[in-house]
């Protein structure tokens, strides 16, 4: 049966409580999404306020010259201010709890590389990160660092302007894309895409096997910032449940896995996940 308590700026009591009740004593898998970045300036896609976006897919990447310039360009402005954010408590609080072994595995959506600067280390990056670049022809791998410093050689114009909106994937949407030079393989001059998975774009299986080992071997899972609208997460939930395992969800508004949640509390997430490493630590 599910739990939903409503809150305003301060976690539901009781449905904490009742997580709590759930979750000590057992080892936790943690599921997190875009909500859990937002306390770090890194906006929802889905949340009240975010803007109406059409990312780029894997298709027009791929196919589309002027897409690919045009992401490219977005990509570079949104990653130098995304390099810049730094995690927040929720983070710390994940952190915290897997050093003292409570939290056996953890799984984000999330390609801004913030849980690993708050000092998780069992970490699974379902949707890939933004700090490598892999040649779609020959494999070839590079630092982001790399490919952003050859692309600012090239088009010394290219300078981050103040106020650029940032997305949840690091994009932005540039004034102007037509006359960039786009950095191409140096191995082999074939297309370089960033290591995130585009929309229309498979999880490789290496990462979504990695995934399920960590919910398969915990006790319990704990979704934190995700409303479970793209099916990678969702499968996990699903999986988790046909095992019979309780699951609770932290998300402000409903989510797609709600019924098979022992409870769903609906508040911030930072301020929740602190609310439970004190209790369960």
């Amino acid at each position: 049966m599910t739990t939903v308590e409503s809150s305003g700026t301060e976690p539901a009591a009781p449905s904490v409580s009742r997580a709590l009740e759930l979750l000590a004593g057992r080892t936790i898998a943690v599921l997190t999404g875009a909500g859990l970045s937002t306390d770090s300036g890194i906006p929802d896609y889905r949340g009240e306020s975010s803007p109406r976006r059409t990312p780029m897919t894997f298709q027009d990447f791929v196919g589309d010259e002027a897409k690919r310039r045009r992401y490219w360009v977005g990509s570079h402005l949104g990653w130098k201010t995304f390099s810049a954010t730094h995690p927040n408590a929720g983070h710390r609080a994940l952190a915290a709890l897997e050093a003292a072994g409570v939290v056996t595995g953890l799984v984000t959506q999330n390609v801004d590389g913030l849980h690993l600067q708050a000092g998780s280390r069992e970490v699974v990056e379902l949707h890939g990160n933004m700090r490598g670049v892999t040649c779609l022809a020959c494999r070839a791998r590079f630092s982001r660092e790399e490919v952003a410093a050859r692309l600012e050689s090239d088009n010394p114009a290219l300078v981050l302007a103040d106020g650029v909106r940032l997305g949840p994937d690091g994009d932005v949407l540039p004034e102007s894309w037509e006359h960039v030079a786009v950095p191409a393989c140096t191995v082999c001059g074939g297309i370089l895409k960033p290591d995130v998975v585009f929309f229309g774009e498979l999880v490789p299986a290496s990462q979504t096997q990695a995934a399920e080992r960590f919910v398969d071997r915990a006790e319990a899972l704990l979704v934190a910032g995700s409303s479970l609208a793209v099916n990678s997460g969702m499968r996990l939930v699903e999986r988790t449940h046909r095992r019979g395992v309780p699951i609770v969800i932290i998300n402000r508004g409903a989510t797609k896995g709600d019924r098979r949640a022992a409870v769903k509390i609906d508040a911030g997430t930072s301020e929740t996940l602190e609310e439970l490493e004190s209790a369960l630590m």
